[in-house]
């Protein structure tokens, strides 16, 4: 009995502990229960609010999107117009790219509810064409009531676009329509769109789209406007277009928004309406209460029966992480130790003693300095590891350092740190990890400086070296003369490539190699050009002997080597050296005419002498003539024609003299005597042809130190080509109004000091550029039967009397087009060897 007793009191204690822990395991479920419902009255309270917050946060999420929609569809427009108008301003002079402009025109207003009509308007805003041709989405723009205001918005929007040279947007149109027409509703507000086209700086063109603003609602989806009713709204609160004429409930939510269609484009508001539909919330609340509850009590009963498992699992995998752990630090070759907040150290790893030296049990416990830091780098050290623990250094890329061995050999590491934070998420110390990159390091070391003599040798070449990478055209290097020569960019490397169709070939290539099997086939790289001199088209006129090849890059990519050297100097030498070899030539073939020359005018000498005797003979003979008649007219004849004969020898001697370099033979001659006897030699050719010479020459002209003889030879070859220019533009039929050639001689007191000049002008057709460019040349002649050395010999003659000739075109009274041809000639009034005579005279 007192057994039993002294048992019962011993045990009571014991069965109430088990009591209350039965207790609680039972009773649990109710308990969660009872807080539960205890926390419904908060919920219904917060749940109204909370179901507003949604709303509203599903209108402006809704309103975002459809605000989204608009603007990208208007960005996707805008581009679309764009691409439009490069392919028009490409494709001028091809009717077929012509008329896939206009079917891509098409293709946009029939995928694009919101446009109506697309037209192309020239320079000038005249309408070329527009699309659709005939489609009941467009035949409605044509009404008379709606042209002026569709017109006046269109050409409003062009001129600020021409102003602007941006794509610009109309006011918004409102239309007049009959209450009976269909498109009433939708089309009732439109406004355009201008997109001009761009090309050299210059507008050739604008392409123009309508809009419809109850089209522009239709982007957004179906769903989303039977749920909320949408509104666009002018600057002035105007509707614009509505989804719905279905009126909102009082208490429907509403928000509104500005839509960015342009930098140009006039003031739209996006507003959004909800329709929020009936919601029985008590019911929802006491389903949502119940389905609560009973999870509530399943999940408890259920968690108490867990709950020892699930701490046994704990226990279990924390001593399999354990060994894990223990054996991953220890198979690691990163040596690991850990510090605590005294920065002793707490831990090391087997990897951190080896690469120490020390033991596991000599480490631990050791504070800063530590032993395997080198003598003379401790303090350094100690400073280096308050900061990296201070987080005052970026340890992202790790500390470089090194550390002796017990064995005093040194190695260089790289130390990364990391917090020890414990359960509580408190901080206990750090835990840092040590890599072993003394050869890696040394490997970099001598890569760097390999890299280093060969980008040394680079930059020192005369030439210039570049690699590209064919998929993007991204220069991958350039050495000094490269980019002294042709900047950072890979453009100077494709223009030493080659032409456009060489670059089409790189990139088809460089595509096919990234289609083909994994690897670039051995036999396609390094393979080197031949080389190929390519002259530059910048205006530098520069020339490289340029070679290239196709090389793996270091990532794998296909990339082109080119090696380029500038051999201008050599192509100068060259074209030096051509000249000279024409000029040889010209030379020789001048050597020739003057031996032909001196030949025909030792040949004609004879011939002329015997025709100046024969004509002196016949005169004697009849000066005894009684006849009046043959005394006036025969006699004068004879003699002027011996006279002529004379003077025709006389010239020959001259040039004979003149191609053998001999100096004008110069005496004291009145230049109105010369001129007089050109025009006489010359008139009656020009009499022939019924053409007119005139003269003017000035009062009081000095006279000149000149050789007659070839002046006389110049003038008369200036006069018949002037005649000839005449002849040439004017038919026979039309001659009687033709220009007279005309000659003067006057002073030229605008140069110091005053020269003689003597100006032939024709009315002919006047000397192309490409002929005045090269009319003096030797052996260069525009006519068919001409020796070309005509001119050649007259500025000789000129130049060797130490005067200029030149010849300027001259336009008609218009200036329009070219009316005749001016050649003058200066001469000096005094030779140059009597001013040297008289400068010696004055010397002395």
């Amino acid at each position: 009995m007192k057994s039993s007793v002294l048992t019962n009191l011993v045990l009571k204690p014991f069965n109430w502990l088990r009591k209350i822990r039965g207790l609680k395991l039972v009773y649990t479920p109710l308990l969660a229960i009872v807080l539960f419902t205890l926390v419904m009255g908060i919920i219904l309270g917060t749940l109204q609010l909370q179901d507003k917050g949604q709303q509203e946060a599903a209108l402006f999420r809704e309103l975002s999107f459809a605000k989204q929609r608009i603007q990208l569809r208007f960005s996707n427009n805008t581009e679309s117009l764009n691409t439009i108008n490069r392919e028009i301003a490409a494709s001028s002079d091809d009717m077929k790219l012509k008329q896939l402009v206009r079917e891509q025109s098409n293709d946009l207003v029939q995928n694009n509810q919101e446009i109506v009509k697309i037209i192309w308007l020239d320079a000038d805003s005249s309408r070329v064409w527009s699309v659709p041709i005939s489609n009941p989405k467009s035949d409605w723009i044509g009404k008379h009531q709606n042209d002026q205001a569709i017109n006046e918005a269109l050409s409003s929007a062009i001129e600020l676009s021409r102003v602007t040279n941006r794509t610009s947007f109309s006011q918004f149109i409102s239309l007049d329509f009959a209450g009976s027409q269909p498109v009433a509703k939708d089309r009732r507000t439109v406004f355009w769109q201008v997109a001009p086209n761009i090309v050299g700086g210059q507008a050739i063109g604008f392409l123009a789209a309508l809009y419809t603003t109850q089209g522009i609602l239709d982007v957004i989806p179906a769903e989303l406007k039977a749920h909320y009713r949408f509104t666009l709204l002018s600057d002035n609160d105007r509707v614009l277009a509505i989804s719905s004429d279905r009126n909102t409930p009082k208490r429907a939510f509403s928000n509104q928004t500005s839509l960015d269609i342009g930098v140009l484009s006039p003031n739209i508001v996006l507003r959004i309406d909800t329709y929020p539909p009936p919601t029985d919330l008590t019911f929802r609340m006491l389903i949502g209460v119940v389905l609560g509850l009973s999870v509530f009590v399943i999940w408890s009963l259920w968690s108490v029966l867990k709950q020892m498992q699930v701490r046994q699992e704990a226990e279990a995998n924390l001593r399999t992480e354990t060994s894990f752990r223990n054996a991953m630090e220890n198979s690691t070759p990163v040596g690991i130790r850990a510090h605590d907040m005294q920065k002793r150290i707490t831990y090391v790893n087997r990897a951190f003693c080896e690469m120490t030296g020390w033991t596991a049990k000599e480490l631990i416990g050791l504070t800063p300095p530590f032993p395997f830091w080198p003598d003379s780098k401790r303090d350094e050290l100690v400073e280096k590891m308050n900061r990296a623990l201070r987080s005052e250094i970026d340890l992202k890329n790790g500390i470089e350092g090194s550390i002796m061995r017990r064995d005093g050999t040194m190695i260089q590491t790289r130390t990364f740190i990391a917090p020890l934070i414990n359960e509580k998420g408190k901080q206990t110390g750090w835990v840092t990890s040590l890599i072993d990159i003394s050869e890696p390091k040394k490997i970099r070391e001598e890569l760097a400086a390999s890299q280093e003599r060969f980008i040394t040798v680079l930059e020192g070449l005369d030439a210039a070296v570049s690699v590209v990478d064919l998929e993007n055209d991204k220069l991958l290097f350039a050495n000094r003369f490269y980019r002294e020569n042709f900047g950072d960019d890979s453009k100077g490397h494709f223009m030493l490539a080659g032409n456009a169709d060489d670059l089409q070939t790189l990139h088809d290539v460089a595509e096919d190699l990234q289609d083909s099997p994994p690897g670039i086939p051995t036999s396609f790289l390094y393979q080197e050009s031949e080389s190929e001199e390519i002259q530059l088209s910048d205006g530098s006129n520069k020339w490289y002997e340029v070679r290239h090849r196709f090389i793996p890059w270091v990532d794998g990519r296909l990339a082109q080597l080119l090696i380029a050297t500038d051999i201008s100097v050599r192509k100068e030498a060259e074209e030096l050296s051509r000249q000279q070899e024409e000029r040889m030539q010209f030379t020789s073939r001048l050597t020739t005419m003057g031996e032909m020359a001196s030949s025909l005018a030792h040949e004609l000498n004879q011939p002329l002498s015997a025709i100046s005797n024969y004509c002196m003979g016949v005169a004697k003979r009849l000066e005894g003539n009684s006849d009046p008649a043959v005394t006036k007219e025969i006699l004068p004849a004879l003699e002027k024609a011996s006279e002529q004969a004379h003077r025709a020898g006389t010239i020959i001697q001259r040039i004979r003299g003149f191609v053998k370099r001999s100096e004008p033979q110069r005496k004291s001659t009145t230049i109105a005597e010369i001129i007089n006897d050109a025009v006489g030699l010359v008139e009656i050719e020009a009499h022939r042809h019924r053409l007119a010479i005139t003269s003017n020459i000035a009062d009081n002209l000095p006279t000149v130190d000149i050789d007659p003889v070839l002046i006389l030879q110049v003038l008369v070859n200036l006069l018949k080509n002037g005649l000839d220019s005449t002849r040439e533009a004017y038919p026979l039929s039309s001659r009687w109004s033709a220009p007279p050639v005309a000659i003067s001689a006057d002073l030229d007191t605008s140069i110091f000091p005053a020269m003689l000049r003597i100006q032939v002008s024709d009315g002919g057709a006047g000397i192309p550029e490409s002929v005045s460019e090269r009319m003096f040349e030797p052996f260069f002649s525009t006519k068919s039967d001409g020796m070309g050395m005509g001119l050649n010999i007259c500025r000789s003659i000129i130049e060797s009397h130490h005067g200029r000739l030149w010849a300027v075109n001259r336009m008609d009274q218009e200036q329009t087009k070219l009316s005749g041809c001016t050649f003058t000639i200066l001469l000096p009034l005094v030779s140059p060897e009597a001013t040297e005579a008289m400068g010696a005279k004055e010397n002395i």
